[in-house]
């Protein structure tokens, strides 16, 4: 029954949040018929609901876990630094686009571009739910879970890169302005992947310090958000 409610619970909180990108996006376009960002918003939603099933199908607990954005240990720096992420990503990206697409039209990309962009939200959204499958300790900020036994995850596409819950929201950033066709909602993008970048450096620093065995996976997976790269 918990896990139910938690699922009921994610599945809302993932409503709420599109329809705020919807309602920012909109209003400052200050029209509704744009039909590519119609394609980006019912991508979102069907993404949303499958990755709120998936978890709750592969790992229900997690769920649960990653409503509570405050937890007893929690780093101080990460929930300031991860307020910041989603703020940009939920608020700036769209408002830079709608005003950009809907009311000035400062830029406009070719329909090749929206191709693209949805190559990338469909790559970043399996990687995350993967990520979030894989590993039990996904929670919404960066904490030693020790009350929960936490271990190294290495299995699935942590096999291969250290952080790829960071790289999937780089890449689902990157998408929005491709599909919607707006070439400056790529300043707050930029801003957004900057700020990933240090969290990525953070916490990269704070689990070699303090969770065991991670200095060991580190070596064995060398790269901590793009393969081949860094």
């Amino acid at each position: 029954m918990e896990t139910r409610s938690a699922g009921i619970r994610q599945a809302a909180v993932s409503c709420l949040l599109l329809a705020m990108m919807m309602a920012v996006f909109f209003a400052l376009a200050g029209r509704i018929d744009i039909p590519r960002a119609w394609v980006f918003f019912a991508a979102t939603f069907l993404y949303l609901s499958a990755s709120t099933a998936a978890i709750y199908r592969y790992n229900p607990e997690l769920l649960a876990m990653r409503l509570t954005i405050r937890r007893e240990g929690s780093k101080a720096w990460d929930e300031i630094l991860m307020r910041a992420i989603n703020l940009t990503a939920m608020l700036v990206v769209p408002a830079v686009a709608g005003l950009d697409v809907g009311r000035y039209r400062w830029s406009q990309l070719g329909v090749l571009h929206a191709g693209l962009g949805l190559l990338l939200f469909v790559v970043s959204s399996v990687l995350i739910v993967w990520a979030m499958v894989e590993n039990p300790f996904f929670e919404a900020t960066v904490r030693i879970q020790a009350d929960r036994g936490h271990y190294v995850v290495s299995t699935g596409p942590y096999g291969f890169v250290r952080h790829p819950g960071y790289l999937s929201g780089i890449l689902w950033t990157s998408s929005i302005p491709l599909i919607i066709g707006s070439l400056y909602a790529y300043i707050p993008v930029a801003l957004y992947s900057a700020m990933m970048i240090l969290r990525t450096h953070l916490e990269d620093k704070t689990l070699h310090v303090e969770l065991a065995g991670y200095a060991d996976y580190a070596k064995r997976v060398r790269y901590r958000l793009l393969p081949g790269v860094w």
